[in-house]
């Protein structure tokens, strides 16, 4: 069954047609999802988050366009929409730390943890910079596909494409360096 066949089914309401096109999309999204966010369980989060939405909307979709560029965007804007959160929740557990209520305390999760930056090479980049790093070397995404998916003008595309690769030659080089 072709994408077209199966959005008009899910449109309709068919579950096994949504299930057809989810699993068709389900490693896509999960790599996307994952570069972004860095975290396996974030990326399942956001997945989910993605594919409900696209569902709910699926009557704003234009059947005459490809489905993955706009899914794409849809879980882009979920991911870092979660990034969002988790910087708002990393703010939250600052303020804690300087003045905690004892309640909070004794719950036993550590959320720094969730929080923590990534040492890796890919871990010091803005989301949007991963996002449209991904979308580019990855899936062959154009400036104008990146914009979209991230929700700016093709040039801001560009430049969040350029800072990336200029961020991670110059790491490429200090871990070059330190190694010699």
């Amino acid at each position: 069954m072709d994408e077209r066949d199966l959005i008009q089914n899910c449109r309709g309401g068919d579950r096994e047609s949504c299930r057809k096109l989810m699993e068709r999309y389900s490693d896509y999204a999960m790599s996307v999802a994952f570069h972004i966010l860095m975290n396996r369980q974030d990326a399942e989060d956001a997945c989910q988050d993605a594919f409900f939405k696209a569902f709910h909307h699926l009557g704003s979709f234009d059947p005459e366009r490809s489905f993955k560029p706009w899914f794409s965007s849809l879980l882009v804007r979920q991911c870092l929409d979660q990034v969002r959160k988790r910087v708002r929740f990393g703010r939250f557990l600052d303020r804690l730390k300087s003045d905690p209520p004892a309640p909070l305390l004794s719950s036993g999760r550590n959320a720094a943890e969730d929080t923590a930056p990534i040492g890796d090479l890919l871990g010091g980049l803005r989301p949007k910079e991963r996002a449209a790093l991904y979308l580019w070397s990855q899936e062959g995404y154009t400036g104008e596909e990146i914009g979209a998916a991230l929700n700016c003008s093709p040039k801001t595309a560009h430049v969040h494409l350029y800072r990336a690769r200029v961020k991670l030659k110059s790491r490429l080089k200090e871990s070059n360096h330190g190694k010699v």
